[in-house]
């Protein structure tokens, strides 16, 4: 049951790859930096504020970014180092808080509700906040309000590396004045379609009928409405760290069959990457399992750089399966896992060095989500025909066409 006087507070790590970076090598600070695939076909990661006075910003293409500012700094980036500082603040918060939810690799919200009868909630959060600078050195912001949805509006606005409280009752005065843009979910499309309809601003939002939302962007224009009107009643949910997620396919017949053997492995590896995806998550760790018809079973596994991305994962899984791989004797069993798992998925996927397969991967995503989880898949792939599963992440069942016979 949802609580009237809640107390949310969203903590944003400013800039945070580049902070990161900036510890290492104090030569950064106060210079344009760039981070993400170094070569032209590379897109942007993370950028500095420096950077941004140019026009620069995060998942443009590298070369973009280098005609607008020639003089920025250009770092590939180094994912582990990142996730270990994450790792780090997590920690702090993790002993500070009674209940947090990591959203990703550089975001928390925190739950502080019935806190301020002991401390003042945003007194602690304040506390919480200059502990994370004193104790890993990263610059946070945070914002502190009613829900998830105004509060991370509100770091958007503290930022760089400032804090924020809106009072109850002044979350619709507070988002009024502000682009529609600023609103959680409206992404470039969405922003286009409303500033098609002359909406450029959260107010004009406020002051529409819901009903007419609803009639011109459907269930997304719903949403769109409540949260510009500052309501969102979406729980902080307990975080706790998944370590790995694997599939497993035992054969009704043993069999021999080289392309059967493959064709399933692809599909098994493919959609388990889009598992790591949609959860949000990457994987430095690949196991592969092979169980014989004498019940011999044989596993071997690969540390890769963290990915999530099927070109960079299936090549490493059908490695492992030829080297195990007995051509001489019946194959019962064979299975994948995914393991070494961290939060923050897409933005770390920018370091691939390969802006078509980025923009690839996320299109086919979009018509997973909206067709089933079977509905592309690699033709490689195909003799598969019942590989799907709930989400591990969210315990989401795929979508009902997943469920169709193939």
């Amino acid at each position: 049951m949802i609580q009237e006087n809640r107390a949310i507070v969203h903590m944003d790590l400013d800039t945070f790859f580049v902070s990161c970076e900036r510890l290492l090598d104090s030569r950064l600070k106060g210079k344009p930096v760039l981070i993400g695939g170094t070569s032209d076909r590379g897109v942007v990661a993370s950028c500095s504020y420096e950077a941004r006075k140019f026009g620069i910003h995060s998942a443009m293409p590298m070369r973009m970014a280098k005609q607008l500012c020639p003089e920025a700094i250009v770092l590939r980036g180094n994912s582990g180092i990142y996730t270990k500082f994450s790792q780090n603040v997590t920690e702090v918060i993790k002993d500070n808080v009674p209940l947090y939810e990591k959203s990703s690799i550089d975001e928390f919200y925190i739950d502080l509700t019935g806190m301020d009868k002991f401390f003042g909630c945003h007194q602690l959060a304040s506390e919480l906040r200059q502990r994370i600078i004193k104790e890993t050195g990263l610059p946070i912001s945070f914002g502190l309000s009613i829900n998830k949805t105004v509060s991370k509006v509100a770091t958007g606005e503290a930022k760089p590396n400032n804090e924020i409280r809106i009072l109850k009752g002044n979350e619709k005065p507070f988002l009024a004045p502000l682009s529609v843009r600023k609103i959680p979910m409206v992404g470039e499309v969405t922003y286009k379609s409303l500033c098609d309809l002359g909406i450029k601003r959260i107010c004009t939002v406020q002051e529409m009928p819901m009903q007419l939302m609803h009639k011109v962007l459907g269930k997304n224009g719903l949403s769109i409405w409540k949260k510009a009107n500052g309501i969102d009643n979406s729980p902080v949910i307990q975080y706790h760290e998944r370590k790995s997620i694997s599939t497993e396919r035992t054969f009704d017949k043993d069999t021999t069959d080289i392309h059967k053997l493959r064709s399933i492995i692809i599909a098994m590896a493919e959609n388990l990457a889009y598992q790591l995806r949609r959860g949000n998550k990457l994987t430095a760790c690949i196991t592969f399992k092979i169980r014989y018809s004498d019940f011999q079973t044989y596993t071997q596994q690969k540390r890769i750089p963290y990915s999530s991305l099927d070109s960079s994962i299936i090549p490493k899984v059908l490695d492992l399966f030829n080297h195990l791989y007995n051509r001489r004797l019946l194959v019962r069993l064979v299975g994948v896992r995914f393991s070494h798992l961290v939060e923050g998925g897409h933005q770390i996927n920018l370091f691939i060095d390969n802006e078509k397969q980025i923009n690839l991967s996320l299109a086919i995503d979009k018509m997973r989500e909206r067709y089933g989880d079977r509905a592309v898949i690699s033709a490689s792939g195909m003799e598969a025909k019942s590989i799907s599963r709930w989400n591990p992440f969210t315990g989401e069942p795929p979508p009902l066409l997943a469920n169709r016979r193939q």
